[in-house]
């Protein structure tokens, strides 16, 4: 009967073994007796048999483990998810009590009036700032001795830009100058060694020396036409600059024209505002 207990015990904890134990059995009893040779085949089944059992029980408690983690993990995600919810719950409760601390305030005197004071000073604020942009308009508006001062200094600006517009193209008449001449002397140095050349040739024959005095009349010729053309060059920057001289004794007797005009208006102007502060007054 304890043998009986024993088996019965063994087959609840491991089944699979169990049936193995039970297969076995039956057939050593059920099955004549076997050669050696199946007798290891049997051995060896029955071995690789039981590998595997202990491989899936193996597996069974790495599932087992894994689901007593989970299960684990989920009483701690239950956990924190209480405690959210108790802290959500108070959360609420002390966001009512705040509305309901905000609505006695509101419904108070005291908040009516910092209201309406509120508003009053919102009113100011707009008006001071409308003040402020006109005081910045007018004060954007020159008075007559900033005027007089703009208009000094951009005279003398423009004063500058002429001496300066002036000096540059007296450089570069300058510069062009420099180099016409350049271009001549280079022309006479050629000339020079031509003619010397022709010469040593034109004292050998009589035809050399006619081509000689040929070469020199052309010579001659370009030179007396480049002399003409400068001469009315020169002829043309005479008349300019005669025009120029008479430009500048216009513009002088304009200046003092208007120097007595700028003059009388400033008197008339000082005149006006002594008036303003009488009448002011």
């Amino acid at each position: 009967m304890e043998e009986h207990l024993n088996v019965d015990k063994y087959s609840i904890q491991h089944p699979v073994e169990a049936a193995v134990a039970t297969t076995t059995s039956n057939l050593a009893y059920k099955l004549i007796p076997l050669s050696l040779e199946d007798q290891s085949l049997l051995q060896q089944k029955k071995t690789r048999l039981l590998y595997e059992i202990s491989a899936r029980e193996n597996n069974v408690q790495q599932i087992e483990t894994e689901l007593n983690r989970r299960e684990s993990s989920i009483k701690l995600v239950v956990f924190h998810m209480h405690e959210l919810e108790q802290k959500k719950t108070s959360l609420l409760i002390e966001l009512q009590k705040l509305r309901h601390q905000i609505d006695e305030i509101n419904s108070s005197n005291a908040v009516r009036d910092l209201l309406r004071s509120l508003e009053s000073l919102k009113e100011l604020a707009a008006k001071l700032r409308a003040i402020l942009l006109l005081k910045r308009q007018i004060d954007d508006v020159p008075v007559q001795t900033e005027l007089i001062q703009y208009e000094r200094r951009f005279s003398e600006l423009y004063v500058q830009i002429q001496e300066k517009h002036r000096q540059t193209c007296k450089h570069y008449a300058t510069y062009n100058t420099l180099l016409e001449i350049k271009e001549l002397m280079l022309k006479e140095t050629s000339l020079l060694n031509s003619i010397e050349l022709q010469f040593q040739d034109a004292m050998t024959s009589t035809s050399g020396r006619s081509k000689l005095v040929n070469s020199m009349e052309v010579i001659v010729k370009g030179t007396q036409q480049k002399l003409e053309k400068v001469q009315f060059s020169l002829l043309a920057e005479q008349k300019y600059a005669e025009s120029l001289t008479e430009k500048y004794m216009t513009a002088i007797a304009e200046q003092r024209h208007f120097s007595s005009l700028l003059k009388s208006f400033q008197e008339e102007c000082a005149k006006n505002q002594k008036l303003r502060s009488l009448t002011s007054r």
